[in-house]
């Protein structure tokens, strides 16, 4: 049972990466996904998380409009595609599994039980 990151690297501001997080040992389509982000001294942050059961999918404000959640189920892995990056965006990015994106007071709660050990993303102005 694991979820392994990939996809991280360093980007100028305004560029694009594409994270995958690869599922692997679990009921992958009843499975809620997310991505989280830690950033140096800040709290860890959920930013995006998809219901496999129904396609359902959620952003934080901060990234809305620029980042996109998918997922193949052939490959049971959940990709982030991140467009328009900025320094702000520079962290490990984490993706987690469970059943259910958990949402409270507009934010993704943190109570994924499976995470995956992170990939660095630095974006450079």
């Amino acid at each position: 049972v694991q979820l392994v990151e990939s996809g991280g690297g360093s980007v100028q501001a305004g560029g694009s990466r594409r994270l995958s997080c690869a599922a692997s040992g679990f009921a992958f389509d009843e499975a809620a996904i997310a991505w989280f982000r830690q950033a140096p001294g800040k709290n860890r942050e959920g930013i995006s998380c998809t219901t496999n059961t129904d396609g359902s999918t959620w952003y934080a404000d901060s990234i809305k409009g620029r980042f996109t959640i998918s997922t193949d189920s052939a490959k049971t892995t959940v990709y982030l595609q991140m467009s328009n990056l900025k320094p702000e965006d520079t962290a490990v990015y984490y993706c987690a599994a469970d059943w259910s994106c958990s949402i409270q007071a507009g934010a993704l709660r943190d109570l994924f039980g499976l995470w995956g050990q992170g990939t660095q993303v630095t974006v450079s102005s």
